[in-house]
């Protein structure tokens, strides 16, 4: 049985006391007013101006130019660094202010994530009656006990945002957009919040009901534990498959209430799959690393790397497909999401491919370097890497646009939310033997051979 190490617990409560003071400096640390907003627009004005060779040329040559006076050179300053407006000042100091929220709904939900996306993998394993992986049983259902905690912490965020994330929740600004209108039955805060609490209901239940089962299953003389999370499992992934759907268009793409994509759900539900398996491969090697799981061998490896191998090109298919679709056809409504992402975050938005995408591909292609734990680790790192950017250009480009950076708001909410998922999973794996027991297919997976 696996029991949290000491030193592994106070390192994960120390996480979440230096990420609790990051989140909250971050959320006291934001411009208040209009005022402290025009400051920080002067000082960066400022700072521009002086580090900007090419204009500082420009002004040179335009005063020496007959007819361009000092004041036509003021005129065009203004234009070009500041339209000096009330309405500009407001805007930037509610992106400002939606920074803290972001950072930390980009944190809950990227570990959130890993804990459901792990939990659709242990219900499609049931369905699929899959004889290799009862073996991972245990480790899944200690991952997932991350998943309530987790869950309702990321649904408190999305409802108490507010206009952070949601537009639609500004009555001034559906008041004057027909469209915004259109979609007010089912884009309403009772509604949403009424949504969000059957998905997270729904998925915390099932956890429930088959890690009940599994437990009972372990020291069951027949096999009807199983068939009842077999029977269960089947209904959950019907429900999940729907629920993340309009998860995804209510927490992600309602921050852009003008933009719609149908493949939007499943391009979601491919980087949360694909990072959760990672967590999964990474957390199996380090408890087989510490003689936990003998049972576990390297062809057990071999298939969760194929799984990350295989579902880092499904998201790679539906992210160029995603983007070159609403490239190709130029339509202004769907091509405004993508502009900002490459104009103000194309650094990460490309770059990001390298690490979802790239890097899994060259690694994992080859079928021995699936077997190899420290590849797999080095691999997974990226992964885990490259789809919280991923989640970050979810959220950030909508709730922030242009005025983002990387710093202690981001970095605490990582550390929060790490820790919190440290402390939690390790009590998780710690709650029962990592041997599932009398599972129907226990046999078959401890010999698993190919």
């Amino acid at each position: 049985m696996y029991t949290l190490p000491s030193k592994l617990k106070l390192f994960s409560i120390i996480l979440v006391a230096i990420g609790l003071v990051g989140i909250v400096y971050g959320f006291l640390s934001t411009p208040k007013t209009v005022d402290d907003v025009q400051h920080i627009i002067e000082e960066h004005q400022a700072h521009r101006a002086a580090n900007n060779s090419a204009t500082a040329d420009f002004i040179d040559r335009a005063r020496g130019e007959e007819g361009f006076s000092d004041r036509s050179l003021q005129e065009s300053q203004d234009f070009a660094y500041n339209d000096g407006s009330l309405e500009h000042a407001e805007h930037v100091l509610h992106q400002l202010q939606a920074r803290p929220w972001s950072a930390t709904f980009t944190a809950a939900f990227f570990f959130m994530m890993l804990a459901l996306g792990v939990l659709v993998f242990y219900a499609i394993q049931y369905v699929a009656k899959a004889g290799w992986s009862p073996g991972l049983y245990r480790i899944m259902e200690g991952i997932t006990n991350y998943l309530l905690p987790g869950s309702i912490i990321v649904l408190l965020i999305v409802i108490f945002a507010g206009t952070n994330f949601f537009p639609w929740l500004n009555d001034d600004l559906v008041a004057e957009d027909k469209y915004l209108q259109i979609k007010s039955a089912y884009l309403n805060m009772p509604f949403f919040v009424i949504r969000g609490i059957i998905y997270v209901a729904g998925w915390n239940l099932y956890r429930y009901i088959a890690r009940r089962n599994s437990l009972n299953q372990a020291d069951a003389l027949n096999f009807d534990f199983y068939r009842k999370n077999y029977n269960i499992s089947v209904i959950f992934l019907a429900f999940f498959f729907i629920t993340e759907a309009f998860m995804a268009m209510d927490w992600f793409m309602s921050m852009t209430p003008h933009w719609f994509s149908t493949l939007f759900p499943w391009y979601v539900f491919a980087s949360m799959f694909v990072t959760a398996i990672t967590a999964l491969t990474l957390i199996t090697i380090y408890l087989r690393s510490i003689g936990l799981v003998p049972f576990i061998s390297n062809k057990h490896l071999h298939d969760l790397a194929k799984y990350i191998f295989a579902f880092s090109i499904f998201w790679t298919y539906l992210w160029f497909s995603q983007f070159m679709l609403i490239w190709y056809a130029n339509i202004p409504e769907e091509a405004a999401y993508f502009t900002i992402r490459v104009q103000e975050y194309g650094t990460l938005f490309f770059g990001m491919l390298i690490f979802n995408f790239v890097f899994p591909l060259l690694i994992l292609m080859n079928s021995d370097f699936k077997r190899i734990p420290w590849l797999i680790v080095i691999t997974g790192i990226f992964v885990l890497i490259g789809h919280y950017v991923d989640i970050y250009l979810l959220i950030m480009p909508s709730t922030v646009g242009a005025h983002y950076y990387f710093g202690i708001p981001e970095i605490g909410a990582i550390l929060f939310f790490l820790g919190l998922f440290i402390l939690l999973v390790g009590i998780g794996l710690g709650q029962t033997s990592l041997d599932p027991g009398n599972d129907p297919y226990i046999k078959e997976s401890k010999n698993y051979h190919f």
